[in-house]
């Protein structure tokens, strides 16, 4: 984001407040990586500020192309890529978009009456997705543990950790099966609640007993 600082000193009017809303609508996972085209960052931080709707072309994830028409609410970027948050018109639902993924430069559209927003922690919304979405089972912990020492513990990527209070943290996990996801929460070494997932509770009920018989 220092080169950003830099950038604007220079640049005409017009493009500083471009390279302004970028910076003011962006929030930081991490040092970004992954390169994206600059105008479409710089034209989709005014779309942000602005409140316009946005246009572009999408490539998801098993190269499948559309058309996406949205209302964006932020940026955020990790250490590898940037990423949109935006209220998807045509599925009326919150979606986050990798950027480099945009295919051609988005179009601006017309302005839009502001949503509420997904979460009130932009980061940890945009962590979440990351960690949850590739995924078909997800669980989600209330963890009798300090925040640092939760997150000492966890190595996996597909987590996400946040603080609740100073004594508890919330964990939010995806596996591709409901063993996995026993396997990972076992490991994690802390008392917990564990907040909805009937199918998640079945099976460590069953594990619970298992262990139980086991030991006499």
């Amino acid at each position: 984001m220092r080169a950003l600082a830099k950038l604007e000193q220079v640049l005409p009017s017009r493009l500083r407040r471009r390279v302004a809303a970028l910076q003011r609508h962006t929030v930081s996972l991490a040092a970004p990586a992954v390169r994206v085209d600059a105008n479409a960052l710089a034209v989709i931080a005014v779309a942000c500020r602005d409140a316009q709707r946005l246009r572009f072309g999408y490539r998801g994830k098993d190269g499948a192309g559309s058309r996406r028409h949205v209302e964006p609410f932020g940026l955020a970027h990790t250490g590898w890529r940037w990423y949109l948050v935006a209220w998807d018109v045509d599925r009326a639902d919150w979606r986050t978009f990798r950027v480099d993924r945009f295919e051609g430069e988005p179009a601006l559209g017309g302005r839009f009456p502001r949503r509420e927003a997904p979460a009130e922690d932009l980061v940890a919304y945009v962590s979440e997705q990351l960690a949850v979405a590739p995924y078909e089972h997800r669980a989600e912990l209330v963890v009798h543990a300090p925040h640092e020492e939760v997150a000492a513990r966890v190595s996996r990527t597909s987590v996400s950790i946040t603080p609740i209070d100073e004594r508890t943290t919330r964990v939010v996990m995806g596996a591709a099966s409901v063993v996995e996801l026993g396997m990972w929460v076992g490991v994690l070494g802390f008392e917990f609640t564990l907040v909805g997932s009937p199918e998640l509770a079945q099976h460590l009920r069953v594990l619970g007993e298992r262990f139980t018989r086991a030991v006499g």
